[in-house]
Formats: C-alpha cells, sequence, structure tokens
C-alpha cells in the first residue's frame, strides 16, 4: 500500500502530528521526526527522543477499527524483521509494546485511536539506532543498534525497511485475519513461559505468563493454579 512519507528536523511527537493530519482527512501517511521535544510512551510516559534514534507514527484509517493491540503486535513484528535484515541482529519482544536485546530496551510502540466522525488508528514506532549513550536514568535499561553492533546505521534505511513489513501485517489486520498477526508474533515473543511480576494501576501480581489470548492480553498463571487475565501493566522479567 504506498503512502507519503513527511520528514521533519522537530516535533513536539509525531503522534501529535499524526491526530492534527487526521483532522486534515489524511491517511496512510507517515510522518517521521529527527527529534521529539515531548516524545511518549504508554501512560504518558516520557519518552527519551533525541538525535540518533527513528521516531515515527504511521497514521491509517482501517476499514474497520477492532482491538488496536493487534497494531501494536504487527509494528513489534515489524521492526524485529527489519533489524534483522538491517542489523543481522535477533532481538525479542516483549508483552505488550517492547522490543528488546538481551532485556535492554531497544523500541516501544505507542498504538492510539482517534476516533471521531471518521476514526483514525495512528501507529507510533520510537527505535534506538545511532544513540551512542543514553540519560541516567535509562542508561540500565536501554539499548542502541549502534551500542550493539559498534556502527552507525542509515535510519531512513530502516524506516522504509519497518513500513513495508507492517504493511503486509495491516493488510491482515484490515482483512479481518488478525490471528495471523498473533500467531506471528508469538514466535518473536519471548515473554510466554516465563515468570513474571507485573504492576496494573491497582496490584502487583507474581505468576508463570502462559499464553496470549486472541484479544492480545496475557494469561498469567498465579498461585492455587489460577489464571488471571492482564489487559493493561507492566511486566518485569529476569533475562
Amino acid at each position: 500500500m504506498p503512502c507519503k512519507i513527511f520528514h521533519f528536523k522537530s516535533l513536539t511527537s509525531t503522534q501529535d502530528k499524526a491526530k492534527e493530519f487526521s483532522k486534515k482527512g489524511l491517511s496512510n501517511v507517515v510522518i517521521i521526526a529527527d527529534t521529539q521535544t515531548k516524545g511518549r510512551g504508554r501512560f504518558k510516559r516520557k519518552w527519551h527522543s533525541g538525535r540518533g534514534g527513528l521516531w515515527m507514527s504511521i497514521l491509517l484509517k482501517p476499514k474497520k477499527i477492532e482491538n488496536l493491540q493487534y497494531l501494536t503486535f504487527a509494528a513489534a513484528v515489524a521492526v524485529v524483521k527489519s533489524i534483522k535484515k538491517i542489523a543481522n541482529l535477533n532481538t525479542s519482544i516483549k508483552w505488550p509494546n517492547d522490543v528488546h536485546y538481551k532485556g535492554k530496551k531497544l523500541c516501544g510502540i505507542l498504538t492510539e485511536g482517534i476516533f471521531g466522525k471518521d476514526n483514525y488508528v495512528a501507529v507510533g514506532v520510537g527505535l534506538n539506532v545511532n544513540q551512542n549513550k543514553f540519560p541516567n536514568e535509562i542508561k540500565n535499561i536501554a539499548s542502541s543498534l549502534k551500542i550493539i553492533k559498534k556502527q552507525n546505521f542509515n535510519i531512513n534505511k530502516i524506516a522504509a525497511n519497518i513500513i513495508d513489513e507492517f504493511y503486509t501485517l495491516y493488510n491482515y489486520y484490515n482483512n479481518h485475519k488478525p490471528k495471523k498477526i498473533l500467531r506471528i508474533w508469538k514466535k518473536y515473543c519471548d515473554t510466554i513461559n516465563k515468570n513474571a511480576t507485573i504492576i496494573t494501576t491497582t496490584k502487583k501480581l507474581k505468576g508463570k505468563v502462559i499464553g496470549i489470548d486472541k484479544e492480545c492480553n496475557l494469561l498469567l498463571k498465579v498461585k492455587n493454579n489460577k489464571v488471571i487475565k492482564i489487559i493493561e501493566g507492566d511486566i518485569n522479567i529476569r533475562y
């Protein structure tokens, strides 16, 4: 599916620009910024997005908006496949929206619905590519392709690859075949079968991750063999 790419030197966030573009009726556009001044992750957390990373949003207008988590999963798979192709690096997906290498975060994905007379979706991808270092508060949990592979990468080439891979999977979503996305995603996810601590907005749970259901929720087996469905939360796993 052809899409138009808009490139900016600096934005508050590519997600904000996607929302602006949706008001103009645009879709199938990709917004890329060299830096973001107010990049954000899930739960409105600050996302460090200085020069050297890929900060990108894909603005879509699906035929029907179903479980948006499938689009997060599609973006994560696209990132993992592109990193393998361009950097020859095997990375993994951590539920629900992170791509990491040996437990250090390389990429986060934020999918947001934009609802109104017409409904749109903005899929934001933040990938650490050529950064040499990170702010103190995240330096122990984040990494970049450059730090791991000790070389610079062409950010535009990575972006183009991710967009291609993503649209292949988006076609499944748009044609009501999201289970295909889930099946591919599970191949790259290393959260399943791990012991984990999950912090939701209301409680802290410990158990073993036994799978993902068709709504993309995490299934956690806690003591007494009870299985709890986790819709949203932060997951801590020891790698």
